[in-house]
C-alpha cells in the first residue's frame, strides 16, 4: 500500500494540506527526527509530513539529523519521498520562482553523518549505487504536475549540497558552476543518499529563490530575500504535490514513453478464451517471450523499479517466474533463488503451505538460499488470487529474508490478489480485465 512522505522545506510544513491529521513522535536508533511526524490524508491517499528544519525552522542545515528523519518515515510505513526545498540559481535561465525537478546531486558536505552503515556485517558489504539518485518514476510525475499546471520548470538540474549555514563566496559560486552544478542548496544530499539507501523512491521540487553571489550584477543572496519568494511562490510547490500524489500508484507512474512501451507488452500477450475451463480468459505470455523487443522491456522496467532498493537476492516462482527472475538477477548482478513446487529441490528445504480451491498445496526452498536479513524480491508471472505469492513471502520470512518487493508481468485486479497481499509493496506491468 502506497504512503507518501514529505519532506517539508521553509514554510511548506506549515500548510494545511492534510485532513484530520494527528501528530506521531517516532524514536529511532539516530535519534530523535526534525518534528513529530503529521500523518493524515490527502484525498484517499495516506500522507506523512515531516518538516526538515523543525516546526520553526529552528534546526541549521548542518544539525539537521537527516538519518533520524529517514528512518523515521521508513518506520512508519514510507514507500515513496517527495522533498521540497529552496534553492539558489547559478544559471541564467533559472529564474527567481522556476522549479527544478532535480536528477543529479554534488554533496559538497563535510561534516554530517550521511550513511547508515557505519560498519559491515561480516560477509555483507553494503555499496549502495548513486549513479541514478532520484527516481525516475517519481520525477516523471513531478514533471507532469508541472506541465498541466503550466508552471515554468526545468524537468533536469544537477544541485549542488554545501555545509551551511553560511552562503557561497563568490569564488566558490562560480566553481560550483564550472562543475556542473545548475542549483545550489544546503538539504537534498544527505536525504536523497540515506533514502537509496533504505530502498525508498525519493525525488525533490527545487524552488530557485535567488541567484547565489556568481552573478554580479544581482545582489548577493539574503535569507531575507529568500523568504521572501519563497512566501510569493510555495503555493506553486504545494499544487504541484497535490497534482503528483494521485499519480503515485503501487511505483508505476508512466511517463508517454513508458506508455508506448507497455501498451506495445500488453499486445504481445495472447488471451486464451475459455481455457483450461469454460469462462476463463488465459493470458498466454509465450507470445511476448517469443517477442525479444517485449522480453527486454520487460526486464529493464524490472530493474528500473528496483535496481536502487538495495535488492540483495531474487527469488523466482515456479515455473514462469523462473524465467524473468532469472535474466533480472544476470541483469542486477544478484543471486538467484528457487522457489519450487514439493519434492522438487534436493537438499535440505523449507517449506510453506497455502490453500487451493480444493486443498491446499506447499512451496519449497533450500534451507541455506537466505541469511537472516536478506532483502528478497519475489518475481511471477502474473498475480490472480494471491496465495502463490502471499506463501512465497511467508517462506522467504520463515527463512529469515525480508520481502523487498513482490513484482509481477500481469495483474488480473478483479481476482483481488493485491488484497490478499496487501502488507507487501506489489508492483505489476500491465493490468487485464475480467478473470
Amino acid at each position: 500500500m502506497v504512503k507518501i512522505g514529505i519532506i517539508g522545506g521553509s514554510g511548506l510544513e506549515k500548510s494545511n494540506l492534510l485532513q484530520n491529521h494527528q501528530d506521531l513522535v517516532v524514536n529511532t536508533p539516530y535519534g530523535e527526527p526534525s518534528s513529530h511526524l503529521k500523518i493524515g490524508k490527502i484525498g484517499e491517499q495516506e500522507i506523512v509530513i515531516l518538516s526538515r528544519h523543525g516546526p520553526e525552522h529552528t534546526i541549521p542545515p548542518s544539525q539537521v539529523n537527516n538519518r533520524a528523519n529517514i528512518y523515521a518515515l521508513q518506520a512508519v510505513g514510507c514507500t515513496h519521498i517527495l522533498a521540497t526545498t529552496a534553492c539558489g540559481s547559478l544559471r541564467e535561465e533559472i529564474g527567481r520562482g522556476d522549479l527544478i525537478i532535480v536528477d543529479q546531486f554534488i554533496d559538497f558536505t563535510r561534516h554530517r553523518e550521511i550513511t547508515f552503515y557505519q560498519k559491515f556485517e561480516q560477509g555483507k558489504i553494503v555499496h549502495t549505487p548513486m549513479a541514478e539518485p532520484f527516481s525516475l518514476e517519481l520525477r516523471t510525475a513531478l514533471i507532469a504536475s508541472c506541465r498541466e499546471l503550466g508552471l515554468k520548470h526545468h524537468e533536469t538540474g544537477t544541485v549542488i549540497t554545501i555545509e551551511g549555514p553560511r552562503f557561497s563566496t563568490r569564488a566558490e559560486s562560480k566553481m560550483f558552476r564550472l562543475w556542473g552544478a545548475d542549483v545550489i542548496n544546503m538539504s537534498i544530499a544527505p536525504e536523497a543518499i540515506l533514502a537509496n539507501e533504505v530502498g525508498i523512491p525519493y525525488a525533490a521540487v527545487a524552488m530557485s529563490t535567488d541567484y547565489d553571489c556568481w552573478k554580479e550584477d544581482e545582489t548577493p543572496v539574503t535569507w531575507e530575500a529568500i523568504l521572501k519568494i519563497f512566501a510569493q511562490n510555495v503555493e506553486k510547490v504545494t499544487q504541484v504535490l497535490l497534482r503528483t500524489i494521485p499519480k503515485i500508484n503501487n511505483g508505476l507512474i508512466e511517463s508517454d514513453s513508458s506508455k508506448e512501451d507497455l501498451n506495445f507488452l500488453k499486445s504481445t500477450v495472447r488471451t486464451v478464451p475459455h481455457w483450461p475451463k469454460p469462462g476463463i480468459m488465459f493470458r498466454d505470455i509465450t507470445t511476448l517471450l517469443q517477442n525479444p523487443k517485449a522480453f527486454n522491456i520487460t526486464i529493464q522496467k524490472f530493474k528500473e523499479q528496483y535496481q536502487h532498493k538495495n535488492i540483495q537476492k531474487i527469488a523466482g516462482i515456479e515455473s514462469r517466474g523462473f524465467i524473468f527472475a532469472s535474466v533480472l538477477a544476470k541483469e542486477m548482478n544478484l543471486p538467484l533463488v528457487l522457489i519450487r513446487k514439493k519434492g522438487k529441490l534436493p537438499a535440505e528445504v523449507v517449506s510453506q503451505e497455502y490453500a487451493l480451491e480444493y486443498g491446499t498445496d506447499k512451496i519449497e526452498m533450500h534451507k541455506d538460499a537466505l541469511q537472516s536479513g536478506d532483502k528478497v524480491l519475489i518475481i511471477d508471472d502474473l498475480l490472480a488470487t494471491g496465495g502463490t505469492m502471499l506463501a512465497a513471502c511467508q517462506l522467504v520470512e520463515k527463512c529469515g529474508g525480508i520481502v523487498a518487493g513482490a513484482a509481477f508481468v500481469i495483474n488480473l485486479p478483479e481476482l483481488k490478489g493485491k488484497e490478499k497481499l496487501s502488507s507487501y509493496n506489489i508492483f505489476n506491468l500491465i493490468e487485464f480485465n475480467g478473470k
